[in-house]
């Protein structure tokens, strides 16, 4: 198992917590302009911390709509971030599971196909995609549709902790581990509380985060601490705990 630490697109947040952890996870975002632009600060800063790099793709990027021609330009856009991450030495990427109206059962089909394609398309690069469950969110697909789809066209999965929670509580995280456990590779792992409160270290919210040991325990993937701190003493807290319980 590696773990690491989320730093969104702040580069500076790896020089102030990249010495405590084995990889942090990079976020693109539209916003930001093109990779490129923070190519160079980025390599240097993984390379002096001596840490392996992810990247979680834009997380506002819907993987499917229901017109092709937006598809298609989705596909290409993911492709030109994936061969960039792959040049990079990204070992993963994260996607989240969004399409423009999850409530259309008619473009799960779409979702599916749209995943397959940008799974290969990393695989291609030479970095796994995984995707993210984010069914609290207005676009985000449901847990056990991600699940199913994820099975369907062999994806591998980022769980994310405080996401399952929020759009179920302790019993959705137990019943998509007891379904889908074995397509995990990727972990966001942080608490929250059910009136909104996320990305919290372990033990201050409500999730029952002993259930990771109970479906993953000797888990050998990689776990990324996505907490919005750079104290590090409380990152590492969070990172123990999760190391203790897998």
């Amino acid at each position: 198992m590696e773990l690491g630490v989320t730093v969104g697109g702040a580069v500076d947040r790896i020089e102030a917590t990249g010495d405590s952890f084995d990889f942090v996870e990079f976020g693109l975002a539209e916003s930001t302009g093109v990779p490129e632009e923070t190519e160079a600060d980025l390599r240097k800063a993984c390379e002096s911390h001596d840490v392996g790099l992810a990247i979680h793709l834009p997380f506002k990027q819907v993987v499917a709509t229901a017109v092709p021609e937006l598809n298609e330009g989705i596909l290409d856009y993911q492709r030109r971030l994936l061969s960039w991450a792959g040049e990079m030495g990204a070992t993963k990427a994260v996607l989240h599971a969004t399409v423009r109206n999850p409530s259309d059962t008619d473009l799960r089909p779409t979702f599916a196909d749209q995943l397959s394609a940008i799974v290969e398309v990393g695989r291609e690069a030479g970095v796994e995609v995984v995707v993210e469950n984010v069914g609290h969110q207005r676009r985000g697909l449901p847990l056990s549709v991600v699940g199913n789809i994820a099975h369907e066209v062999d994806a591998p999965i980022c769980f994310d902790l405080g996401h399952a929670y929020m759009e179920g509580g302790n019993d959705a995280v137990d019943r998509f581990l007891g379904n889908h456990a074995d397509r995990v590779s990727h972990l966001h792992v942080h608490d929250a509380r059910g009136r909104g409160d996320t990305h919290m270290p372990l033990g201050a919210g409500e999730i029952d985060y002993h259930l990771l040991g109970d479906y993953l325990g000797g888990f050998d993937g990689t776990v990324a601490i996505e907490v919005f701190t750079d104290d590090v003493p409380l990152l590492e807290d969070t990172a123990w705990r999760v190391q203790t319980t897998l």
